[in-house]
């Protein structure tokens, strides 16, 4: 009897024989001497074990399972033989430096196209820009072609091949894809692999029977079974649906976990993997250097579950990934994972996500700022940081979706603080509904039955800076500081680097107003960016201060990797980590002037450079931060 590994082998070796079997002997003859069916051939070897291993975690009683990957592997072939010369490079290159991503050079940007730049070609033109801020990684937000209106920020796609035409063309995305990788700058885009929109062709072949696409979606003729999912799942915004389904013009059901027009697909059908795959190749061979995996957490049903984090979803990525390693291994998994902090790492990993958003951390560079205490985030920098090797957090102070507040009940319990209560303290505070309050955002899909709420708002409408608070430039600095030396890839939500505002208006545009996320995604600023050089003014500080920091991290090693240790400073307010053992941080999280006594430093050297204040200093004596001031020490 053969063993598994014997068994894989086979498949394997079948798998390559019908790749081939569609050339002439000439033509196949001459493709197995090819340096391109030499690198595809050896890579299978690699990870196609890794692949059958996943996909037959989830559908080894499907008997669609080896047809499926015989059609997918040779599409897989296609691509990678079809991929540009250059991008099989870089595929090269990212094979023997996995940690690429880690390096003190990698700097984020994201934006909306449209908001930022207009359409493709104008975002072609603010290259100059992105390169004089120090970016080498840009996330352009969803530019795929959706429904006119609502569309949930472009969360809604109708094609994976077509750019929006607002927007431009998929030549124009090819061209600036081109251009940012010249600048040295990797291209990222939204891969939404749990849902499509209700006008994707696949949904609409579905819906109307195409035996070619049956089971793409769930879709049931009555309410019997939803009902029965809906006992256990989360309302994800309960303003739009109850539940997770939306009736159909025919009586119909279909499952759409987030809004009526985002149809769920259905992954317990083979098929609908491999059409995704495909998908993914066709942005690969575009230049995508990483997809940010949308929702992932959703993509797996099962009835009596949540039908999040299932183990099922987790193969599936891998799954995924084992494609991207065979086919196009430059391209890398980011992770949108905003549940659980255990549930958020679990799918960070080489072989599934190699980099995910941080979103405690996110969340609570708020807190820390509305309390004033680092307890929190102590915590979460001490026991919940730290990542695998060749994976990276993307640490952010904020992203185009709200704020939750994501700390787990049990930290806050160990701390003496009531998860529930503490929460319902900081929605009141960002959304100004607390004395004293420096913010001014605006609340997101406020749930009576439950009393829970998310937060929208810029960080300068959440820091202060919307009423003038003089301390709001300092804020916004301090937490990008903490986005930029704690280790990963720093993410800077465009316009922030200004202090642009809230966009006032998204409630007087039908196609916003039932979505206050639209707040914290205003326009390009025109006035503020024209000041980002005069320091007389927020958006010359905040801009000056976040450019220094950049050329800080960007020219010292100090900043290279992930990994770091906390440090206890012996005071509420002012958080304190080691990176590499070479760089001390501090960040004062209070609006006065706080200690560092020079008990607590006493391992530390007598003296040391503040990279960011740029003087010497003492640490055999106290050392004093001014309010919200931050320190980068060398220490070695």
């Amino acid at each position: 009897m053969l063993t598994p590994t014997q068994q894989v082998g086979l498949i394997l070796q079948h798998l390559k024989t019908r790749i081939l079997d569609i050339y002439t002997p000439e033509q196949r003859a001459g493709i197995e001497k090819s340096e391109d069916w030499r690198q595809f051939s050896r890579r299978m070897d690699t990870h196609f074990p890794k692949l059958m291993n996943e996909l037959d975690s989830v559908y080894g009683n499907n008997e669609a399972l080896l047809p499926m990957l015989e059609m997918l592997l040779a599409q897989a072939w296609q691509s990678y033989s079809q991929r540009s010369a250059s991008l099989k490079n870089i595929d090269i290159e990212r094979e023997n430096n996995p940690d690429w991503i880690l390096s003190n050079k990698q700097v984020g940007g994201v934006c909306y196209v449209d908001l930022f730049a207009g359409d493709l070609k104008g975002l072609k033109a603010k290259i100059p820009y992105f390169q004089e801020l120090g970016l080498t990684y840009l996330h352009l937000m969803p530019l795929f072609k959706c429904p006119e209106g609502k569309s949930d920020g472009g969360y809604a796609v109708s094609s994976y091949r077509d750019v929006n035409p607002a927007l431009g063309t998929i030549g124009d995305l090819r061209e600036v894809i081109a251009a940012l990788h010249e600048a040295g700058i990797s291209a990222v885009v939204d891969f939404i692999f749990n849902h499509t929109s209700n006008e994707h062709e696949w949904a609409q072949r579905c819906a109307d029977g195409d035996p070619l696409f049956d089971n793409f979606y769930y879709i049931f003729p009555d309410r019997r079974m939803p009902d029965q999912y809906d006992r256990t799942l989360r309302e994800i915004f309960p303003d739009q649906h109850p539940g997770g389904f939306s009736q159909l013009e025919d009586g119909r059901w279909v499952w759409t976990t987030f809004n009526s027009f985002q149809w769920d697909l259905n992954y317990s059908n083979p098929w609908v993997f491999r059409a995704m795959a495909g998908e993914m190749l066709f942005l690969a061979n575009l230049g995508v250097d990483i997809l940010r995996m949308d929702a992932v957490a959703f993509i797996w049903k099962q009835m009596g579950t949540s039908c999040e984090n299932l183990p099922q979803a987790h193969a599936l990525i891998r799954a995924f990934n084992a494609v991207m390693r065979i086919a196009a291994p430059a391209v890398f998994f980011k992770s949108e994972a905003i549940v659980h902090p255990d549930q958020v790492v679990q799918y960070i990993g080489q072989d599934e996500c190699q980099i995910g958003y941080n979103p405690l951390q996110m969340a609570l560079l708020w807190n820390t700022l509305a309390t004033r205490e680092v307890n929190l985030l102590h915590q979460a920098l001490t026991y919940r940081h730290n990542l695998p090797d060749h994976t990276a957090w993307v640490n952010y102070v904020r992203s185009h979706d709200d704020i939750g507040w994501t700390f787990a009940d049990e930290d806050a319990a160990y701390l003496g603080i009531s998860g529930y209560d503490h929460r319902q303290f900081l929605n009141r505070f960002f959304v100004n509904r607390f004395d004293g309050s420096f913010a001014r955002g605006v609340p997101f899909q406020y749930n009576p039955n439950t009393g829970d709420c998310r937060v929208s708002g810029t960080s300068a409408a959440l820091a202060g800076l919307a009423q003038n608070d003089p301390h709001a430039v300092s804020r916004i600095k301090l937490l990008y500081s903490i986005a930029l030396s704690t280790g990963g890839l720093p993410l800077i939500y465009l316009g922030d680097e200004v202090g642009t505002p809230n966009d006032d208006g998204w409630a007087q545009d039908s196609n916003k107003s039932d979505d206050s996320r639209w707040a914290h995604r205003p326009r390009y600023n025109e006035a503020l960016y024209a000041q980002r050089n005069d320091p007389s003014t927020a958006a010359g500080q905040i801009y000056q201060g976040l450019r220094h920091m950049i050329a800080v991290r960007q020219n010292n090693p100090r900043f290279d990797g992930g990994r770091l240790v906390t440090f206890n400073t012996n005071n509420k307010h002012i958080i304190g980590y080691i990176r590499n053992n070479a760089l001390l941080a501090f960040g004062n999280f209070s609006e006065y002037p706080q200690t560092v006594t020079a008990h607590t430093l006493q391992a530390m050297p007598f003296k040391a450079h503040d990279l960011i204040g740029g003087k010497t200093v003492s640490l055999n004596q106290d050392l004093t931060l001014q309010p919200y001031q931050v320190m980068w020490l060398e220490i070695a």
